[in-house]
């Protein structure tokens, strides 16, 4: 297999450098081409065929947004959008993700070096480069949630749920078919700092549970989902009948932080058999062994299949390691968790 061909789209000429400089060092990668706004880039997606296309989403001329609906509808490819860390700029990569980008990345503003920069740029390319797009999106509006049955015997249960690259859509469906009196969720998807942020206010505002971004101590109740922080690891903890969670620093685990293991691994501590666990749509292997370790605890695990998936991996390799109870569409998801609320899976 030949290297992987990128185009980088940005109108800054630093970040344009400084992307083709560290893509330049990786044997596996090549930049077949630079472009300072969608005109230049549409020419170039035809000359050279990029494998994957990095995105700023605040450009002049036309905007990251409009650019990504034209690729989406015409030459669909994975697209990774570089925002800024600004509430304006990480609206807009959500926005994007919505529309078919599959990972977003901070843009360099002196806050990450340039070797972190390089690290993290480099797997998302290769993770997006895994993506094939068969077909187009669909146009159909969104279903609304399911008219679900009201809970009942789910005392002290907590869903712990895990994601990468496409992830952000995966979670946003979960989440839009549970109710409001679901019991406490916890959730980790790598995403930089300030994103997540944005993220949990637009699930907010979608689905019946409340969600918020997690901050230290607090308590994971019914009706409740508690998205980790970018740049920090989240575990579950409890303290008699009370369950919180503990947001921390600490190395990268798997490359990442939040770090999927170290939610699971900790929520088979406090949880032990209380626990359904979810795995969703992501690259590499975080999770898996911290799904081994519920199980282990007698928690229920799900993972997503490779059908409905935008990459594989996590979920693989969670079930290679014969951790996952049952493997399910995303869509048919939502409803397992609820039968599992309310019955003793085995």
């Amino acid at each position: 297999m030949g290297k992987l061909k990128v185009l980088i789209v940005d109108d800054s000429a630093i970040v344009r450098k400084i992307f083709t400089e560290v893509l330049s060092r990786t044997p596996d990668l090549e930049v077949v081409g630079t472009a300072p706004d969608p005109y230049v880039a549409r020419d170039k997606i035809v000359q050279t065929q990029p494998d994957v296309i990095t995105l700023d989403v605040e450009m002049p001329r036309m905007d990251g947004l409009t650019f990504l609906k034209k690729i989406m509808h015409y030459h669909p490819l994975p697209v990774i959008i570089v925002s800024s860390l600004t509430p304006r700029g990480s609206k807009m990569a959500l926005q994007a993700l919505e529309l078919g980008a599959v990972e977003v990345l901070a843009k360099p503003d002196g806050a990450f070096s340039v070797g972190e920069l390089g690290v993290d740029l480099v797997e998302k390319i290769r993770a997006a480069a895994h993506i094939r797009f068969n077909h187009k999106k669909s146009a159909e509006p969104e279903a609304p949630p399911a008219k679900l049955s009201p809970l009942t015997q789910t005392t002290d249960k907590i869903i712990a749920i895990g994601a990468s690259t496409g992830g952000t859509e995966a979670i946003k469906e979960v989440l839009l078919r549970l109710p409001s009196n679901t019991p406490g969720v916890v959730i980790v998807q790598h995403m930089p700092p300030k994103f997540t942020t944005a993220f949990a206010e637009r699930l907010n505002q979608q689905c019946a549970m409340e969600v918020k971004e997690a901050q230290d101590g607090d308590s994971v109740t019914t009706g409740r989902a508690l998205l980790a922080p970018g740049n920090y690891h989240m575990l579950l903890k409890r303290s008699g009948a009370r369950y919180y969670v503990q947001v921390k620093s600490g190395p990268p685990v798997h490359h990442q932080r939040p770090s999927v293991d170290v939610l699971f691994n900790s929520a088979a501590l406090s949880g032990g058999a209380n626990v359904i666990g979810v795995i969703l749509t992501g690259m590499g292997a975080d999770g898996a062994d911290g799904m081994v370790t519920m199980k282990g605890r007698g928690a229920y695990n799900i993972a997503q299949d490779e059908a409905s998936c935008v990459v594989f991996g996590m979920p693989k390799e969670a079930i290679k390691k014969g951790a996952i109870h049952k493997v399910l569409p995303l869509k048919r998801i939502p409803e397992e968790i609820l039968r599992a609320l309310t019955a003793n899976p085995s």
